[in-house]
């Protein structure tokens, strides 16, 4: 972790608001799982722009900041799997999921793998095998992939991941709840996603995403950025706010979970 992520301190806001102490040890209580899940419990992590823009020139990063970055990091830590969409693992270069030996200890008493593999979902399976995203990771992959693109995505992928049919009633099509079912099967019931708009819209319009956190970013952006969210449903499910938290970068860190 960078020396500048790790200096980050945060502050709850609110009538009883406090600095948050330690380097992560108070921080990954605000950002833990449910107990004893026998489901997959969706969390969503975004970052936007005061004004609402999910991207700055086109990619997350140049949103960010340190205590982004330290948040973005402590969700990864807490997580069973990383789900995200294939035009993010593009667009963002992704690569695996790095994990500090201290939280491999804290994953595998917690009876986690050390390292949370991530899953990506593609209806066609586009994917460079050379891409950072098979070449630079300590766990392989999950494609979810639709039933009519499976059998060439396994032929051509299967030595660097796991590729899953996750259709359900339409076969070019990857089916939210499919895709959920399959990672549930593989015990990965903590769930992170980091998008993009694309899987978020799908999660939420199949009232699937059980919280979202979301981050302020303080700058305004302008042009045509996208939202965190765009697909051609619209839905209007109610959250109540778990906290907010803010950095001396002036951020803001919002939790929102299903209202039940």
């Amino acid at each position: 972790m960078p020396d500048t992520a790790a200096a980050a301190r945060f502050t709850v806001l609110g009538p009883d608001g406090a600095p948050i102490e330690g380097p992560d040890g108070k921080l990954a209580d605000f950002y833990a799982y449910p107990a004893d899940l026998h489901r997959c419990w969706v969390r969503g992590n975004m970052i936007a722009s005061i004004d609402g823009g999910a991207t700055a020139g086109g990619k997350t990063a140049a949103l960010g900041g340190a205590g982004d970055r330290r948040v973005f990091e402590q969700m990864r830590y807490a997580a069973d799997v990383i789900l995200v969409g294939a035009a993010t693992v593009r667009t963002e270069n992704y690569s695996g999921a790095q994990v500090p030996v201290a939280q491999r200890g804290a994953r595998q008493a917690r009876g986690q793998a050390e390292v949370p593999p991530i899953a990506v979902i593609t209806r066609s399976g586009h994917l460079d095998p050379d891409a950072r995203f098979f070449t630079r990771t300590e766990t392989p992959p999950l494609i979810l992939t639709s039933a009519s693109a499976c059998d060439g995505v396994r032929k051509r992928l299967g030595g660097f991941a796991e590729v899953i049919d996750a259709s359900g009633p339409r076969p070019q099509e990857v089916d939210a709840a499919t895709a959920l079912k399959a990672l549930a099967e593989r015990k990965l019931f903590r769930v992170l996603t980091e998008g993009g708009p694309q899987i978020l819209s799908l999660l939420i319009e199949s009232d699937l995403l059980d919280e979202l956190c979301l981050t302020v970013a303080p700058f305004l952006v302008g042009g045509k950025a996208p939202r965190i969210a765009t697909g051609p449903g619209e839905v209007l499910n109610r959250m109540r706010p778990a906290h907010v938290l803010t950095d001396d970068d002036g951020y803001l860190y919002t939790r929102y979970v299903r209202l039940d």
